[in-house]
């Protein structure tokens, strides 16, 4: 597949860095942009404005099959991928940093206003970012949430402290409820696709999967959740505060915002109905004390600042917050906020990376998501009639990898060894990157 990029940014660089092994990148933006980490690459840069034609025709736009554009500039980003459009008719995708623009752009694309004139995908990255904090706030404890089949499935994390009973045990020894599988583990910062004989060690990122309801009774038993998530304290009122904190009134959770313009904090006033709103400065210890602090389940900063979320995350932890999500813009910060003691770090550019790439996967393998930023993929794969009644067991799958949800129909299943498989089942597989493609090849018709 042929890719056109426009914008040398920490986007596009890890965009080049993730396709260029099995795709023709082309890069495109300014010549002083054009730095050392994209010479490592084996890609093409053209020096110009994807908003020219003359540029797009030489990074040869006829025979690319997808175009994004990812530069700092909504306006160059829209332009492009409308000339893109025009001139190659190929897919686009556009990144925005600005709420009208994505609903503007998407109102025209629905409403058939454009014609066949139109951008195909609009990512907003601190959208998905939102929508990531949220999922995981909403399930206590956990590192990271996934939702499948409507919610009837899910995805979760934790991570094994020390005084837990399952320490120094064999997976097959704990006796995790029914419906659920442990399908990796993350160790020293490596994930591994686990087997029954693995020993649990304190600190390992245990990733489950199965049912929502077996999930639930797991986190009870093991991980000590018996309580909801009664109250959320949210540092930084931009607007991924403000959108987390209308999704946190939509299910009744104390929630304040700590927001340092005064001029911000009365917009906030504003929009939102049951949050306290505080104009002050999260980096202000007597300030969080003043606010118990301490006192909250979660708490989230996501300033558009890497150096002051890291300061107040931090600090809330030095409160004695149990639970602390930090907003990270540039992603190479994220295992320093790890290392420090922060328990979830999150960058939007991640989140967006991963649309990107559910978006390129073939129509029927898709990646439904990415894990341990990146180092794990779950694949959506729906069985042809060739594997019709083969029994998982029998798959002869090259590398490791754990099926660890069957959709059947409206039925979600957590499947062992002996389960058969039907035509039309979608197997949601667990795999290490590395190892994507060996599995997305076992399922092809040869």
């Amino acid at each position: 597949m042929k890719i056109i990029i426009f914008g040398a940014t920490e986007v596009g660089c890890l965009l080049a860095t993730e396709f260029f092994e099995d795709h023709d990148i082309t890069i495109i933006d300014k010549e002083e942009n054009d730095n050392e980490e994209f010479s490592k690459l084996d890609i093409s840069f053209v020096h110009g404005n994807a908003c020219d034609m003359n540029v797009l025709k030489q990074a040869d736009i006829y025979n690319a099959d997808i175009f994004i554009a990812c530069t700092p500039i909504d306006e160059a980003n829209i332009v492009a991928c409308l000339s893109a459009k025009k001139v190659g008719g190929i897919r686009t995708l556009c990144f925005v940093s600005k709420e009208e623009y994505k609903n503007t752009l998407y109102f025209e694309k629905n409403n058939g206003v454009c014609g066949d004139f139109f951008i195909d995908y609009i990512i907003w990255p601190e959208e998905l970012l939102t929508q990531e904090i949220f999922r995981i706030v909403t399930v206590a404890q956990a590192l990271d949430v996934e939702n499948f089949a409507d919610g009837r499935a899910r995805l979760l994390e934790y991570k094994i402290s020390e005084h837990l009973p399952i320490v120094g045990k064999k997976i097959r020894e704990c006796n995790f409820t029914n419906d659920t599988l442990v399908v990796g583990i993350t160790r020293g910062g490596e994930l591994f696709i686990p087997n029954g004989e693995t020993v649990l060690q304190a600190d390992d990122k245990l990733i489950f999967m199965g049912t929502a309801h077996s999930l639930d009774i797991l986190a009870g038993t093991f991980f000590h959740e018996k309580e909801y998530v009664k109250s959320v304290a949210i540092i930084g009122g931009g607007n991924v505060g403000l959108m987390l904190a209308k999704n946190l009134e939509t299910l009744r959770i104390k929630t304040k915002i700590i927001e340092k313009s005064y001029e911000r904090c009365q917009l906030l006033s504003q929009e939102l109905s049951n949050t306290l709103v505080i104009n002050g400065d999260g980096t202000n210890l007597q300030l969080l004390n003043e606010e118990s602090l301490e006192e909250s389940d979660v708490v989230i900063s996501v300033t558009n600042n890497d150096e002051r979320n890291l300061l107040c995350s931090l600090l809330a932890k030095q409160l004695g917050v149990k639970r602390v999500i930090s907003r990270v813009s540039k992603v190479l910060n994220i295992p320093l906020f790890e290392k420090v003691g922060i328990d979830i770090a999150i960058s939007p550019k991640n989140s967006a990376i991963n649309e990107v790439r559910n978006d390129l996967a073939e129509n029927d393998v898709d990646i439904l998501a990415t894990v341990e930023q990146g180092q794990a993929e779950l694949l959506e794969i729906i069985v042809k009639p060739e594997f019709d009644g083969k029994r998982i067991m029998d798959l002869k799958i090259p590398v490791p990898a754990i099926i660890g949800i069957i959709q059947r129909h409206n039925k979600v299943i957590i499947p062992k060894g002996n389960v058969d498989i039907r035509t039309d089942d979608v197997l949601i597989t667990f795999v290490k990157s590395e190892d994507a493609n060996a599995v997305k090849d076992c399922f092809k018709v040869k």
